[in-house]
């Protein structure tokens, strides 16, 4: 049997909007905390070819709140990901904005 060769990840075309440029979106949702959430959500991600530039998770209690921020992809495929994300199951809340640079990054 030949050996596994490793594929190179490739940016998946946004065909629908492909003259779209790639912005940076914030992707806040809430979700039940449950042991497997953070895999699905990551999971649409994944699915796209697309590594989020930041990821952050916090539990209080029963819930979840993360925050991802993805910039490799067109304002109508972050509108795609936005309603599978709120088509899961355990997720109660999900909000979609553009990603604002920091104010010290503009001025400096």
């Amino acid at each position: 049997m030949p050996p596994l060769e490793a594929v190179p990840p490739s940016n998946r075309p946004d065909v629908w909007a492909n003259n779209a440029a790639p912005c940076a979106v914030r992707f806040c949702i809430q979700a039940e905390a449950e042991a497997d959430v953070l895999c699905r959500v990551l999971n649409l991600f994944a699915l796209q070819q697309l590594v989020p530039r930041h990821v952050e998770v916090l539990r209080d209690d029963d819930s979840f709140s993360i925050n991802i921020v993805s910039d490799e992809q067109s304002w109508h495929r972050a509108q795609v990901i936005g309603e599978k994300l709120r088509n899961l199951v355990s997720v109660f809340d999900m909000t979609l904005e553009l990603d604002q640079p920091a104010r010290s990054a503009l001025t400096g």
